[in-house]
């Protein structure tokens, strides 16, 4: 039985999804008019490790999950404005970039990806329903939703009233506004900016539209006619939508409200999930402060994708994420290890104790320390060294459980092949062999000038350099540079 945080209760709930033959998840994907920084990357992982939990306990056909790019947007028009290149342009690039980088770190593609310019007519045809309904009406040129026609539900997902939010509201109210809490859900665009023509005059929509309306399309729309009896019973309803925390209000709200109130249902998603924010060596992360980092400035100083995503995983997906180098370091020597223990195996099925954890709430923490207490057994299990035992031995127990290890990491979405180049490295054994009759030369002579040199040079590539009166043994460590060895192997 999967147990989730239901932000809506506030309280962990079996998860009982409406139809098993397809259950369906949304959550919020990127306004794409740059890179995506740290925090971006949080919620892919997250939820890519749910879609992958439902996977396993559903069936990988069972599964809907929808990621939208909102790619009308006036971030998007601003960077237009400042570079002088065509929106399409933009935005078509970093889509890609997106996905490039999503990819880099594991990231399994949704079952669709939206554009929200793509579904301009649904969002149109719902803004309709509104107002037909009451619940929106135009005022120079804009349409809004009136939040006062929904009061005794606005607010009920962030735990606020309207009276509250009102009081508190710190935003511009335009004259136009009936209330300073109604929201923009068309807006005019001027001839130099992307625009529509509409019931309202020619526009494009405000941005908590694009999602009610993707969802309603992807979610049921689309698919109602093969959803069971159960699911049909609860009309315009899908079963999950997640994504920061930091889109709970308005975003999340205001989604809520469209949704219930075009549709007249009282809910839009049975659990909604929020992951908490990602900070840096304690800090919040900024431009400002020199702390500020995509994920490709990641990827191009050389932190392999997979020690992203392990590092993401370290910290429950509800609490502050705390990005360190320190966790960076120990993401990258235990993946080492669980990589070259588990050469030539094949995956088999998760460790039950495995999926139980990842089915109490996403329980990622405790799964990485099982895994790591699981693999120092199959390490001691194989006399202590990286040796996979051979098939059809007394070690063939070893390669159950060495299955059974990988299936659960791979659950997580580490130690997927296409991740492992970066563990992959050159023979150091001529350099450990040198390295040894360097110091061998040096006892007579008394001269470690040489030996400490190259030593130096290894520890500066990464290697960790193990010297013994057995021999010298060289092991890439955390932040191992194989560019820098070139230069060592020349001296």
């Amino acid at each position: 039985m999967i147990r989730l945080y239901n932000t809506k209760t506030r309280r962990k709930e079996d998860f009982v999804p409406l139809d098993p033959g397809n259950v369906r998840m949304y959550v919020c994907g990127p306004t794409v008019y740059d890179r995506a920084h740290l925090g971006n990357a949080r919620p892919a992982i997250v939820f890519d490790v749910l879609f992958r939990l439902l996977r396993q306990e559903y069936g990988s056909d069972h599964v809907t999950y929808v990621r939208n790019f909102t790619d009308v947007d006036d971030k998007i028009n601003a960077r237009a404005a400042e570079t002088g290149r065509p929106i399409a342009e933009i935005t078509g690039e970093t889509t890609g970039w997106y996905l490039d980088d999503m990819a880099a770190i594991g990231v399994m593609e949704p079952t669709h990806m939206p554009r929200a310019t793509a579904h301009i007519p649904q969002m149109i045809a719902m803004i309709g329903q509104l107002i037909d309904r009451g619940h929106a009406y135009e005022a120079e040129g804009h349409v809004l939703f009136a939040v006062e026609s929904w009061a005794e539900g606005y607010g009920r997902l962030s735990g606020r009233s309207v009276d509250d939010m009102i009081a508190g509201a710190r935003v511009e109210v335009a004259p136009y506004k009936r209330n300073p809490m109604d929201f923009v859900l068309w807006k005019p665009s001027p001839p130099d900016l992307p625009g529509w023509d509409s019931p309202w005059g020619r526009g494009r929509p405000g941005w908590h539209i694009e999602c009610s309306a993707m969802a309603e399309k992807l979610l049921w729309e689309d698919v109602k006619d093969s959803l069971s009896a159960e699911a049909r019973a609860h009309p315009h309803t899908f079963d999950i939508h997640g994504g920061g925390n930091d889109l709970m209000f308005p975003h999340h709200e205001n989604e809520i409200a469209q949704s219930c109130c075009a549709n007249d249902t009282a809910e839009m998603a049975r659990v909604w999930m929020h992951n908490e924010m990602l900070q840096v060596e304690g800090k919040k992360m900024s431009k400002s402060l020199g702390n500020f980092f995509t994920v490709r400035d990641l990827l191009d100083q050389g932190v392999p994708g997979e020690v992203i995503r392990f590092v993401m995983l370290s910290t429950h997906y509800r609490k502050p994420m705390d990005w360190t180098e320190k966790k960076v370091q120990q993401a990258e020597r235990s993946l080492r290890r669980w990589r070259k223990m588990v050469e030539g195996v094949e995956p088999t099925v998760p460790i039950a104790q495995v999926v139980d954890l990842l089915s109490d709430d996403l329980n990622t923490p405790g799964v990485l320390s099982d895994l790591g207490h699981f693999g120092q057994a199959l390490f001691q299990k194989a006399g202590s060294t990286w040796e996979t035992p051979e098939p059809g031995t007394a070690s063939d127990e070893w390669s159950r459980l060495a299955g059974q290890f990988l299936a659960s990491a791979r659950l997580l979405g580490l130690l997927q092949p296409d991740l492992g180049e970066w563990t992959k490295t050159p023979d150091l054994h001529p350099l450990a062999r040198r390295l040894a009759e360097m110091r061998n030369a040096a006892m007579h002579t008394k001269d470690f000038s040489g030996v400490d040199r190259l030593k130096g040079g290894l520890i500066e590539a990464g290697v960790e350099v193990r010297m013994s009166k057995e021999g010298v043994e060289l092991v890439p460590g955390a932040g191992f540079d194989p560019s820098k060895l070139e230069a060592l192997s020349d001296d």
